[in-house]
């Protein structure tokens, strides 16, 4: 970002984002008041509920950048059933999204779940079949349960591929493609990622 982007000049905290009050509180509260570029940037493009590409680094800020209008968007809606998928990596990073929404959606009384492999199924498939509304998934995992039939996608409306080339790189893209084709055709897409090679600008498209 340079000294003439529009949103350096516009946007001077999370405040002037239209983000629902109760995740400014908590926000507030972690003393967190001026966003990064990228959540400056995305925000305001996936609270219009419009499909978003984003290369941001690890550190920048990514998860609060669709955490924040994702769940602004799910609070509005009076659905049932896990309404949100991020699909992460890793184990660490599943949890580190998980950490990072999870007081948010407290805050507007939705639930969390996260699922990732080397643990027991059961909690996590009992969290699945209560439709948790925002689930935190790594892609292994979510697919043993798919098989199991521990998954009901039919109100989801927002998927968020997180560390995309990362997910490149460790051979997940199959089975993100797998999962994609199991999901409501008409939904919202978030795709993250560091950097953008060929495999994943086809991903994306």
């Amino acid at each position: 970002m340079n000294s003439t982007d529009p949103f350096r000049e516009t946007i001077v905290s999370f405040d002037d984002l239209n983000i629902d009050p109760r995740c400014l509180k908590v926000l507030k509260a972690s003393q967190i008041s001026i966003p990064t570029p990228v959540q400056a940037q995305a925000i305001p493009v996936a609270l219009e509920g419009l499909d978003l590409v984003a290369i941001a680094q690890t550190g920048t800020g990514k998860t609060l950048a669709f955490g924040l209008p994702a769940l602004t968007r799910l609070a509005r809606e009076n659905v049932r059933g896990t309404r949100m998928l991020v699909l992460a990596p890793t184990r660490e990073l599943a949890q580190q999204v998980h950490d990072v929404l999870d007081p948010h959606a407290r805050a507007l009384g939705l639930r969390t779940a996260c699922v990732y492999g080397g643990v027991g199924m059961e909690r996590q498939a009992q969290a699945l079949r209560n439709g948790t509304p925002i689930i935190v998934a790594t892609p292994g995992r979510l697919i043993d349960h798919m098989q199991r039939g521990n998954v009901n996608f039919r109100n989801m409306s927002i998927l968020v591929l997180d560390e995309a080339d990362r997910m490149l790189d460790m051979g997940f893209i199959p089975d993100i493609e797998r999962i994609c084709g199991l999901l409501p055709k008409v939904r919202q897409t978030l795709l993250f990622s560091a950097t953008m090679p060929p495999e994943i600008t086809k991903l994306a498209k």
